[in-house]
């Protein structure tokens, strides 16, 4: 094995951390993948399926009076939330706030943009060596909306960035949107067709054919206990189904479970979760595109289970009792839109958590304190997106090579 080439431990088998692992791999190091479920059935999972080239602008809180009054008074299905796990979640939330401020968001919007210009390039490198293109749609997605107020507003903001970041947008009014998708029995305004962005209808099995590529190329998976996690030696151990694991070096990449972990080890990050549901429709119409309704929060994802729709962001402790209020919203809007929502494939819907940080940036890098660790997450909305660019940039990261992307704006001790 070459200088700085070892053997590395990966913690989490989403989209981010088998990225990681590929990554790892590819640079020569031997890897071992940890996680209690099998790849990819996470987080990872659960989300509309889009590898987002157009999402150079992470989400704002949003400061808007009348946004905000709608979402304090549950008018609102972009957001909800749990009114007991406020008091724990105000702080963050108020920095989450405090950084979405115009002048303080143009730089945290300009280092995103460095990390997403490079989501498809990282993808495709994965896709081809996993012959996973049969999963791959390369048609885009749309943003529609149903007031013409909200759609000029917004396709004035989509053409300005488009043209500043150099990105495929069709602005399409009401009759083009209607031809394009007959399926619609609801007038829309019109809609936003980004047509740079790939969409999976089985975002979990994309994940699954990167791990399979792993294992064939000697990597180990094990089923484990990530937060067995501990300082071993000049390394580091965690417990796995045929025994503890042992390498110098690990990385974790847990999505929403890594603010657990990193408090076990003494570090206290400004991490949040995000809640979201989704529920699969079958037999009824079909899409061309995913396609966000934008003004009622939910996106429409084509699957190969069916119709899958995705909710907003519901501000929750991560294991309260799920409270799937907007996405029963949300078959109702939406059997309003389409000719034929069909019916549920799921008995109850799915319930994930995005993990999200105070500045909308990821956590990437080392580990301010301890010598091995390696930080992988905070992805927010953008784990599938971003899995293999932020997979890459650690990767390169833990061999000591030059980053493809500054790391700095994105490292953990930016909280120091």
């Amino acid at each position: 094995m070459t200088p700085n080439r070892h053997e590395v431990i990966v913690l989490g088998a989403g989209m981010v951390g088998v990225s990681t692992a590929l990554a790892l791999q590819e640079r020569g190091h031997a890897v071992t993948l940890i996680d209690r479920k099998m790849p990819g059935r996470e987080t990872s999972y659960g989300n509309a399926g889009i590898i987002q080239r157009e999402a150079v602008e992470p989400y704002a809180f949003p400061r808007d009076l009348g946004v905000l009054f709608r979402v304090a008074t549950g008018l609102s299905n972009d957001a909800r939330y749990h009114l007991g796990a406020m008091a724990a979640l105000a702080p963050r939330l108020l920095r989450y706030w405090h950084a979405s401020a115009p002048a303080r968001y143009q730089p945290i919007a300009q280092a995103y943009a460095t990390l997403i210009r490079h989501s498809i390039d990282a993808h495709a490198h994965w896709i081809d060596q996993a012959d996973a293109g049969h999963l791959v749609h390369r048609d885009g997605w749309r943003q529609a909306y149903r007031s013409a107020q909200a759609f000029d507003t917004a396709a004035a903001h989509a053409r300005a960035v488009a043209s500043t970041h150099e990105l495929g947008c069709v602005v399409q009014g009401p009759l083009a949107l209607a031809a394009a998708e007959p399926g619609l029995k609801l007038p829309m305004a019109g809609a936003i067709h980004w047509t740079d962005p790939w969409t999976v209808r089985d975002p979990g099995d994309l994940v699954a054919s990167y791990a399979k590529l792993f294992v064939l190329r000697g990597g180990q998976f094990a089923h484990g206990d990530a937060l067995s996690l501990r300082p071993q030696g000049a390394g580091w151990s965690v417990d796995a189904a045929e025994g503890p694991v042992q390498a110098a070096d690990v990385v974790v990449a847990l999505g929403p479970w890594a603010d657990t972990l990193t408090r076990q080890l003494g570090y206290r990050l400004p991490l949040f979760v995000k809640r979201g549901y989704h529920r699969h429709y079958e037999g009824g119409t079909r899409l061309a595109v995913p396609m966000l309704d934008t003004e009622r929060g939910v996106m429409l994802a084509p699957m190969s289970r069916g119709l899958r729709l995705t909710t907003g962001a519901e501000f929750a402790r991560h294991d309260a009792t799920p409270t799937p209020v907007q996405l029963q919203r949300a078959e109702r809007s939406t059997a309003q839109l389409l000719v034929a929502l069909g019916t549920p494939v799921e008995a109850e819907p799915w319930l994930g958590a995005r993990p999200c940080t105070v500045d909308m940036k990821p956590v990437l890098g080392p580990a301010p304190r301890h010598r091995g660790l390696w930080f992988n997450f905070g992805h927010a909305h953008q784990g599938f997106t971003l899995g293999p660019v932020t997979g890459r940039l650690v990767a390169e990261l833990v061999g000591g090579d030059k980053p493809f992307v500054d790391p700095s704006p994105f490292l953990a001790s930016r909280f120091d």
